[in-house]
């Protein structure tokens, strides 16, 4: 016995057996994965179908090349959709657009402007199309969908009109905000320049002299006047040798001439004195000659000889005028003037010597004047250094700003170019590919997935109601189940007497079954057929 229960459980169930099974419970499998399918399917025709009307929309390039006019707006489209995306979606605009078409029932239908928006916004679809090779963003659709095939087509249409309005807007406020912050950054970088560059000229005028430029030119002019007190130094070392010769010759004279007597001859005086005078114009006007050849008239040295040569031409006028109104007589005409005693070639040396002496303080004088000079010239080239560095970090900020200026002064007219551009609509825009369909065909519920659904739903029921009452039989059906049953083997079995009822019934029961079985699978089928051709 044993053995038999053992072959029994290791043979499972075979061909026979499942057949059986099927004979069986046909009916309590059909009728569940009948009921189950039609209710699934039945379903997808209960519900209120919705309509897809999409558009798509293609991103149209600038038409004026990026060499021409550089844009100057955020070139990510995918920012700019997102912004867009979230500013037309916004409660404002959906609400009018809600009110204006009269969507998700009137205002009595219970529903409130938030519940309709919420709903609208999952109406709607937005679907971006990018470009394989660049992975740029190359168009994107835009869907509602609705019940009413006109209505989903209408609220697509004030939808799209919403996003080329919106963008053509957006580009051009983005543009014009870029003008004017540039604006702005160019009036601040004026204003830094105009500062950068009246420090600059303020600077300049304080230095005035000893500016780096100005180094050459102090140069040569220091050594113009290191010449000149050389010629000075060296005349003046002449003029001082003449000084002692003429005073060791005025000496000699003087040992050598007899005294005359007091009553004496002396109307030479004063055209000695005259003479002492012309000779001083002589050299000072022949200072001036030598002076104007090199300088201009405003030079400091010959302003100083021309007021000596006015100097000595008004004391040389007033030595005449006194010599025509004084009276003739020894005392007048020797006072002051020259030694009484002396010889004409005595009072010549004499008036030589004072013509000498004259000549000698003119020429201290102006070796003083050119000393300041000197030390006036080199203190500038002195501070020339110091001025060069303080030059250099004000023209250093003044270059700073004047390449901020030009570099914002481009870009703003760059900009002011970009945003004509975009004022004249020929900018990246968007041009409607394909208008908003009208369609003909619900997009939801989707039948056919809804048959297919149904389908596996009642195979599903079928198989757990046949099984269920197959596990739970404990009735004997084969010959194999009663001899694992029975303690000893079986020498014979009396077959069973089947009469002509018995036939009939089990024939009717027969095509029953397969009648049963072929109208399920037909009306499954043609459930599916027309779930496809309403697709």
């Amino acid at each position: 016995m044993p053995e038999m229960i053992e072959e029994h459980e290791s043979e499972g169930f075979d061909i026979s057996r499942i057949w059986g099974i099927v004979r069986r419970r046909h009916m309590y499998f059909l009728i569940p994965l009948f009921l189950g399918w039609l209710l699934i399917w039945g379903s997808s025709w209960v519900i209120a179908p919705l309509y897809k009307s999409s558009t798509l929309i293609i991103v149209e390039q600038p038409t004026m090349p990026q060499n021409y006019v550089v844009p100057n707006i955020n070139d990510d489209l995918q920012t700019r959709l997102d912004s867009m995306t979230e500013q037309i979606l916004s409660r404002t605009r959906l609400l009018v657009i809600i009110q204006k078409l009269h969507l998700y029932g009137s205002d009595h239908s219970g529903l409130t402007d938030d519940q309709k928006i919420a709903s609208m916004r999952k109406d709607i679809n937005l679907e971006l199309v990018r470009d394989p090779q660049k992975q740029d963003v190359s168009s994107f659709a835009i869907s509602y969908e609705a019940r009413d095939p006109h209505l989903a087509q209408k609220v697509t249409a004030e939808l799209t009109e919403l996003f080329i309005n919106e963008n053509s807007k957006a580009r051009q406020e983005e543009s014009e905000g870029t003008t004017a912050f540039l604006e702005k950054q160019l009036e601040d970088a004026r204003q830094s320049l105009s500062e950068q560059e009246a420090k600059v000229q303020e600077f300049e005028s304080q230095h005035e002299g000893a500016l780096p430029a100005q180094e050459p030119s102090n140069l040569a002019i220091l050594n113009g006047l290191e010449s000149q007190l050389q010629s000075e130094q060296d005349a003046l070392n002449t003029a001082k040798q003449q000084r002692v010769y003429l005073e060791a010759l005025l000496e000699q004279e003087k040992t050598a001439q007899v005294r005359v007597r007091p009553g004496g001859d002396q109307t030479n005086a004063a055209p000695t004195d005259l003479a002492t005078i012309d000779n001083q114009l002589d050299t000072l006007r022949a200072q001036l000659a030598d002076l104007s050849s090199r300088y201009t008239d405003r030079y400091p040295d010959v302003l100083r000889l021309k007021a000596q040569i006015a100097k000595a031409e008004a004391t040389r006028a007033n030595i005449i005028a006194a010599q025509k109104s004084a009276t003739p007589g020894p005392a007048h005409a020797s006072d002051g003037l020259a030694d009484p005693g002396l010889s004409a070639t005595g009072r010549q040396v004499q008036s030589q010597l004072q013509a000498n002496q004259v000549e000698i303080s003119n020429r201290e004088s102006a070796i003083e004047n050119l000393k300041a000079r000197l030390g006036e010239y080199q203190g500038r080239l002195n501070m020339t250094p110091s001025a060069q560095a303080q030059l250099d970090d004000l023209t250093r900020g003044y270059d700073q700003s004047k390449e901020n200026y030009d570099d914002l002064l481009k870009k703003k007219e760059q900009s002011e170019m970009a945003t004509s551009m975009e004022e004249m609509q020929q900018g990246e825009r968007f041009t409607i590919l394909d208008p908003p369909s009208l369609p003909s065909k619900p997009d939801s519920p989707n039948r056919l997935k809804f048959c297919g659904i149904g389908l596996c739903v009642g195979l599903a029921l079928g198989l757990i109601v046949a099984g269920g009452l197959e596990l739970f039989d404990d009735r004997l059906y084969s010959e194999k189940e009663i001899k694992s049953l029975l303690p000893m083997g079986v020498l014979s079995d009396i077959p069973s007497i089947v009469n002509a009822a018995d036939e009939q019934a089990a024939k009717r029961r027969l095509v029953l079954g397969w009648a049963a079985t072929a109208v399920v699978f037909v009306t499954i089928l043609a459930g599916s057929v027309v779930s496809f051709l309403q697709s």
